[in-house]
């Protein structure tokens, strides 16, 4: 990551810049809760990515910058909304937004957010810009849309696990990417190999999320351990237990998750389970797989920094496992 930000560093303190000037609002209230957002911390990975893609690309003019600002507007917007669906009262070790200014002041300025993000499409004045970033939004939507669904369902399938996480992540990685490749006015194989990158990074750094939820090593990144086992959420590592499991404990995973039955202890268990099974080690060989894969959708473009800084960021994101 240090490596990226560096080589972008420039580019990346205008997006900031501008990111700070559109939250802007006389509306005290929107500014506020957005800067506390924004100081609870986080990469900026995704705007990063976007810089990073149109750079590799040879692009040298500014709408990359607007634009990252804009799917940075979409994920902080989605994190507002994802914090209220799922009654989260920390995000990045700190209290959430929804936790400090309450549910309803949370939505509404995720709503402010998605329209800035829309304005800043509007004012790059591609269609096919427009296209990419409001079908990644609408993409988001329906993954945690089918996350609820399929939420304290142990019959769910990797299949529909894997339907959400395309969703509600990956389709934003790989917005970011691809509109790099489309400001630089680049061949199509281009763009659908930044598209590809950044699809299988998102698989990736959602799958090692999910696994970090059952870790110690997510303490290190100042999360609480388990927030995925008390809301029920079937993820990978849960879906691999379960799977392996015998009959005693496949009972265990449908009174924790479906019946919602937790007691004390319960979460102890559940990582017991899940090591015996190996649940963890495996699914971040899973997240392995899908980095690999995006690492080796970058062989479409020639040796260079950002190329190199692009496959670092694949080995931070399965890094944080450790």
């Amino acid at each position: 990551m240090t490596a990226l930000v560096g080589l972008v560093r420039d580019d990346l303190e205008a997006c900031n810049r501008l990111i700070i000037a559109r939250m802007q609002s006389p509306v005290q209230l929107i500014p506020q809760l957005a800067a506390h957002l924004i100081a609870a911390g986080g990469k900026r990975l995704r705007p990063l990515l976007t810089l990073a893609a149109a750079r590799l690309c040879g692009y040298r003019g500014e709408r990359h910058v607007g634009l990252a600002a804009c799917v940075e507007f979409i994920h902080t917007a989605t994190l507002l909304h994802d914090d209220v669906v799922d009654e989260s009262d920390l995000r990045r070790g700190q209290a959430s937004a929804n936790a400090v200014f309450g549910n309803q002041a949370s939505v509404l300025v995720g709503d402010f957010l998605f329209a800035r993000a829309f304005q800043l499409m509007v004012a790059d004045g591609s269609l096919e810009v427009l296209d990419i970033l409001c079908s990644a939004a609408a993409t988001i939507a329906e993954g945690e849309v089918l996350q609820l669904v399929i939420q304290n369902d142990t019959t769910s399938t990797e299949a529909q696990y894997l339907d959400v996480i395309e969703g509600k992540t990956a389709a934003l990685f790989a917005a970011a990417t691809r509109v790099g490749a489309v400001v630089a006015e680049r061949p199509k194989a281009e763009a659908e190999a930044l598209d590809s990158y950044g699809r299988n990074l998102g698989i990736a750094f959602q799958l090692v999320d999910d696994a970090l939820d059952y870790s110690a090593a997510q303490e290190k990144l100042g999360k609480t351990v388990g927030d995925d086992f008390r809301e029920g959420k079937i993820t990978l590592p849960v879906l691999l237990a379960f799977e392996r499991g015998d009959e005693t404990e496949k009972t265990f995973w449908r009174r924790v998750l479906e019946e919602r039955d937790q007691k004390d202890g319960d979460l102890a268990e559940a990582l017991i389970l899940m090591g015996r099974h190996r649940a963890i080690e495996d699914t971040i060989v899973r997240a392995r797989h899908y980095g690999d894969r995006a690492i080796a959708a970058l062989s479409a473009f020639g040796a260079c920094p950002e190329k190199a800084a692009l496959t670092g960021v694949v080995e931070f994101c399965i890094a944080r496992a450790r």
